[in-house]
């Protein structure tokens, strides 16, 4: 029986709204058709969104396309940054990585990031290993829940529990049809009452209540 874990990234794997909020700041300091000044609480407040909708928070005083072209424009700098400078891993991540693999489970990451985003988390940060699969909102255009379903059903999986750290992931997760794990180690909450875990080293014993059944 194949047993898979997939992740969310942002709040859950690591914390990159510092880096990903100086990225950004020096790329439209290049722009001189915008003054723009966007703050890592601003990066925080839509860590998890689609792309569509964080264009439309952080630069809603824009047209549609304006907002899009700006956005891809910044998530170009971002990843050149992001795969040079890495992120805040959270406390135990490659413990706790190793333990689940240890235990046989198959990683997964699926996000709502652009393409480039989990490549170069893992890159920098030197996790590949760890990972069978991944996707992203960038890679397929589809919105998470779908993206989790693509990802269960190409690496067929028998058993399968998705860990988030927000409520998106969690309305995308019932989507799929899969367990939630809420990792309360992140940006947001969960207004449903589920498993939850306060730090990685928590999660092999809490996976169990899913994958050994």
């Amino acid at each position: 029986m194949k047993k898979g874990i997939l992740f969310d990234l942002d709040g859950t794997l690591w914390d990159s709204s510092e880096e990903v909020a100086f990225s950004w700041k020096q790329a439209l300091e290049q722009r001189a058709d915008v003054e723009k000044d966007i703050t890592m609480e601003d990066i925080q407040g839509v860590m998890g969104k689609t792309m569509e909708d964080i264009a439309d928070i952080l630069f809603s005083e824009f047209d549609s396309k304006k907002r899009m072209e700006l956005l891809d424009y910044c998530c170009k700098v971002e990843n050149d940054y992001i795969q040079s400078h890495g992120g805040k891993l959270l406390k135990g991540l490659e413990e706790t990585l190793q333990e689940l693999k240890e235990a046989g489970y198959h990683l997964y990451i699926v996000s709502n990031c652009q393409v480039g985003y989990i490549e170069a988390f893992l890159e920098y940060h030197k996790l590949s290993q760890y990972f069978d699969d991944f996707e992203s909102y960038g890679g397929t255009g589809k919105p998470k829940g779908e993206n989790i379903r693509l990802v269960t059903e190409r690496n067929h999986l028998d058993r399968a529990v998705y860990v988030g750290d927000t409520q998106g992931d969690y309305e995308a997760t019932m989507q799929a049809g899969l367990p939630f794990i809420h990792a309360r180690t992140g940006y947001g909450t969960v207004a449903a009452n589920v498993p939850f875990i306060t730090e990685l080293s928590q999660l092999p014993e809490k996976v169990k209540e899913f994958l050994e059944k």
